[in-house]
């Protein structure tokens, strides 16, 4: 890292990561989704380490993955540990490579981030093809959660981590309006404007198609928001329903 980039900054924003979703997860792609994260913060540490910097404040992406998958209806809030399966194992070790970076007297907050709804790309458009087709139908039981949060809401909980000095250590960035997958599946064909007819598609086919990253859409966790908003973050888009029409229906 260029030591010579971090003059005069106050903030650092630390997102880097391979996608979690961009390839089938080989011994090879796990490697590289844990090692991209936690590699990417040894080398931010170890740069404010040993250089002369002005840096206070280091805002750091995580995700709710935190928590574990298929834990019913537990409410999951920042004081919980974290799960055991491997995308709590590998978000575990991320914040704590992120971490080390406060024993620098350095103010670090972490972003635990849901599902990100956003009509440029990601979660939302991939959901939306089948129903778009007449082909849409809820995975696996239907019943696994999805926390949530809005791409405008996400971008402006950025923000004020940056600017709120309060904010620190793990913070949950998900709407706090979860939904069962079945749920969302059904109000995403109401606001595209199209049926559901199809029955459920079984875990096995998913499990099939995705091998073990089958655990990203056929699980799911309630995740609480209560920590941020009394911080006094106010979410523009609280509601799923609201979301998805300010996202899919055209102005």
């Amino acid at each position: 890292m260029d030591t010579q980039a971090l003059e005069g900054v106050g903030t650092i924003i630390h997102l880097a990561g391979a996608g979690i979703a961009d390839k089938r997860w080989t011994t090879k792609r796990k490697s590289e989704i844990l090692q991209s994260r936690v590699q990417s913060s040894a080398l931010l540490y170890n740069t404010l380490l040993t250089s002369v910097h002005q840096v206070q404040s280091v805002v750091s992406a995580s995700a709710i993955g935190y928590y574990g998958f298929g834990l019913g209806d537990k409410i999951f809030t920042e004081t919980d540990h974290a799960g055991n399966d491997y995308l709590a194992q590998v978000t575990q070790q991320w914040e704590q490579s992120v971490d080390k970076i406060a024993t620098l007297n350095i103010r670090v907050a972490k972003l635990r981030v849901g599902i990100v709804l956003s009509n440029l790309g990601g979660a939302l458009v991939e959901m939306a093809k089948p129903i778009k087709l007449y082909a849409g139908a809820p995975l696996g039981t239907g019943k696994q959660y999805l926390s949530w949060i809005h791409i405008d809401d996400l971008c402006s909980l950025f923000i004020k981590a940056i600017d709120d000095k309060e904010v620190k250590g793990a913070c949950n960035a998900v709407s706090g309006d979860w939904v069962t997958n079945k749920e969302f599946t059904t109000l995403l064909a109401k606001v595209l404007n199209r049926p559901l007819f199809l029955p459920h598609v079984p875990k096995f086919i998913m499990k099939l198609i995705l091998g073990e990253m089958a655990m990203l859409v056929l699980n799911g966790s309630k995740v609480s928001a209560d920590k941020i908003k009394e911080a006094g973050f106010i979410f523009d888009f609280p509601n799923l329903e609201t979301a998805l029409k300010n996202l899919l229906i055209r102005k």
